[in-house]
């Protein structure tokens, strides 16, 4: 673990999903796959898909060509760089992987690009708590965010929704950039857009790939698990005193911590998704 030691930061960046913002899967729609029932926004592409493709349309067979290619977006994902693939493309390699024609895959794929992500948008909502939070972070930090999210517009608007957009100096989604958490690039644009140096940043978030970009850039890293119903009611004081108290418990980008015993293989993690299709992104 880390040591006590006195740090004067210039600004905090932060992660957007479970950090400042939540989604809740229980608003999606319940879908029968591979003999279970799981909450999807398939059942929403439907109409879409039924209406371009007429009697050609299988709905097992898209589901199935869909699981597929967000397994292989993971494994993606996954690899040394850390490359992001959009939403868009997903829908893309789906469309095609079902034997579409060019012409007919490009306008389908928008389509059910925005009928998914409007779902997202609707299912995530920022805490009142950590609104708060943010607001008094802002009196005496600057403040950025980083988001590993697949679609430039819906992180985007995610953001507006918030109502504390113009309290940050920058955000970056990974969409934007073609690279997510944790490759380095992503912190180093942050870097620049706010011009500071790695030391002059804090950063906030609640997932291995946030402490392995910390860590990559030379910044240091505080964890702050947020997610969940009960953490959501957390008070703006105890977040902020997280974030805020001048001497505290930091881990150094280098140290050791709950996030090496924490950590998964990837193969575990991609054994997960397959047996429980997540479709946030």
């Amino acid at each position: 673990m880390g040591e006590h030691r006195e740090h004067q930061y210039k600004a905090v960046v932060i992660d957007l999903f479970d950090t400042l913002v939540n989604w809740n899967p229980d608003g999606l729609p319940l879908v029968e796959f591979r003999g279970r029932e799981i909450r999807s926004t398939t059942p929403l592409l439907f109409p879409a898909l039924e209406t371009a493709l007429g009697e050609r349309f299988d709905r097992e067979a898209f589901m199935d060509a869909h699981a597929s290619v967000y397994n292989e977006i993971f494994t993606e994902r996954s690899g040394g760089d850390a490359l992001e693939v959009t939403c868009l493309e997903r829908f893309v390699r789906t469309l095609k992987r079902l034997g579409m024609e060019e012409k007919e895959v490009g306008p389908l794929a928008e389509n059910l690009r925005k009928t998914h992500m409007a779902r997202v948008r609707e299912v995530t909502k920022a805490p009142a708590a950590r609104i708060e939070a943010m607001k008094t972070i802002a009196k005496h930090l600057r403040i950025g965010l980083i988001s590993n999210f697949d679609d430039s517009e819906t992180g985007h608007l995610i953001m507006a929704d918030t109502g504390i957009r113009d309290l940050f100096d920058a955000v970056i989604i990974s969409a934007d950039t073609g690279y997510r958490k944790p490759n380095p690039l992503i912190f180093k644009q942050i870097l620049g857009m706010m011009r500071l140096e790695a030391s002059d940043i804090l950063f906030v978030g609640d997932t291995p790939q946030s402490r392995t970009a910390g860590r990559h850039s030379g910044a240091r890293y505080r964890a702050l698990g947020l997610g969940g119903a009960s953490r959501a009611t957390r008070s703006a004081g105890i977040i902020c005193a997280n974030i805020l108290q001048p001497t505290f418990r930091d881990e150094a980008a280098t140290g050791r911590g709950r996030y090496r015993r924490r950590r998964r293989s990837a193969r575990s993690m991609q054994t997960r998704i397959r047996s429980r299709p997540r479709d946030r992104t």
